[in-house]
């Protein structure tokens, strides 16, 4: 199989991918709000590249309030087209990367940028879009749990309860799927200035049931790909929008877990 995270919208380097006919993992932020390092993307094209730079240069002191301020600001008055012309891009979006994903066996889940029932309507019929749930694929039992830790208030981000319970749906599984990292620093860190964003809730679900594998996204330049929690390795699948690579990870033969690749 294929994990991919951070799609923001690359769909002609997911077509790349899926014609390789391999099952794909999605693990969320499959529209392109807001590329930091550019400033393109939805926001941009709404709002202005300038609403988009203020923000940008905010988050990456970790100025967060500063941040919500400067766009409550700017769509105050407008916010029902603002939201309407967001959703309309991100529909586009959406239906470009089902495109690109038809007839691939694909299992999605979402993150802090999606809309989860727009993403879940979008999907072709061969796409399963999974969230707080198990499934075996190529004989792993693979737990998927999607949403971002609460930030800026979007329609993926899930409070810190939601989580919980999400991920106590699960039971134990051979490998966790998120689109969020565990509350690991290293892991959780934005080496570029945007702060932790770690959840608590799955580094207890890891600590409780010890997964062999833990893959997730979200942070686009973490301090550290990779990390031991006990047993559980836990793995950031990297930037798909900037590599445009996924990373492979093998069947499960025997009882024997495999080393993981050095990819992406």
């Amino acid at each position: 199989m294929l994990i991919v995270a951070d799609v923001h919208a690359a769909s002609e380097a997911l077509a790349r991918v899926a014609s390789r006919g391999e099952t794909l993992l999605i693990l969320g932020d499959l529209v392109n709000l807001i590329d930091y390092r550019t400033g393109e993307g939805i926001v941009a094209d709404v709002v202005g590249l300038d609403t988009v730079t203020a923000i940008a240069t905010l988050r990456e002191q970790n100025r967060f309030d500063e941040a919500s301020a400067v766009w409550s600001t700017r769509v105050a008055g407008i916010e029902d087209r603002v939201r309407n012309d967001v959703g309309v891009a991100m529909a586009s979006q959406y239906e470009q990367v089902a495109e690109a994903l038809g007839g691939v066996d694909a299992y999605v889940t979402y993150g802090n940028v999606d809309r989860p029932d727009m993403l879940e309507a979008s999907l072709p019929p061969s796409s399963r879009y999974v969230d707080a749930d198990v499934v075996d694929i190529e004989g792993w039992s693979v737990g998927f749990v999607g949403g971002g830790v609460p930030k800026l208030g979007t329609d993926g981000e899930v409070t810190p309860s939601v989580m919980a319970d999400k991920l106590s749906r699960l039971g134990p599984v051979d490998v966790l799927c998120s689109h969020v990292p565990p509350a690991i620093e290293p892991l959780a860190r934005d080496v570029v200035g945007r702060g932790l964003k770690g959840s608590v809730e799955i580094l207890e679900y890891i600590d409780e049931f010890q997964p062999a594998f833990h893959f997730f996204g979200d942070i686009h330049q973490p301090q550290a790909l990779q990390w031991r929690r006990g047993v559980t390795v836990c793995r950031n699948v990297g930037y798909f929008r900037a590599t445009g690579r996924p990373f492979p990870f093998p069947a499960k033969y025997g009882k024997d877990r495999p080393s993981l690749p050095e990819g992406p």
